[in-house]
């Protein structure tokens, strides 16, 4: 019920406050009707094309079990993550570190011998005694 009286809302504020548009802004895209910072960084990142991190508890997990990105609040994570990851990355990070954690680096248990960065894994919990090779990644083009 609340979403479809969000998007509701939301449609509304977008023909009235903004002629029809959906903003480019993060302060105002939060001010609309059931969008957060995560939300808002999804669309910064995928319809314009910004530099952002849309933590979502996969991400948020992954940050701080392999002490990437280690913070208490996602808005801590996602600024260590910013910090890190290289610019050519940054459009498709957030979609490969969910992955990664929906996948891969799960949160009860995680599968560490099919994971390619199990060496520089900072987890207590490690399983795995020999670390899957890694896998050079190629710059997108």
């Amino acid at each position: 019920r609340n979403k479809a009286k969000n998007v509701i809302a939301l449609s509304k504020a977008l023909i009235d406050e903004h002629g029809g548009e959906v903003p480019a802004d993060r302060d105002q895209l939060v001010k609309l009707p059931g969008v957060g910072r995560k939300t808002a960084n999804v669309v910064l990142n995928m319809a314009f094309g910004q530099h952002t991190m849309a933590v979502d508890t996969h991400i948020f997990r992954i940050g701080n079990r392999l002490g990437l990105a280690p913070g208490k609040t996602p808005e801590q994570v996602e600024q260590g993550l910013l910090k890190i990851i290289p610019a050519e990355y940054m459009r498709h990070a957030h979609h490969w570190l969910i992955l990664h954690g929906r996948y891969v680096c799960k949160a009860r248990k995680p599968d560490c011998p099919a994971c390619v960065i199990a060496d520089i894994c900072k987890a207590a919990e490690k399983t795995a005694e020999m670390p899957a090779p890694l896998v050079p990644i190629a710059p997108l083009s």
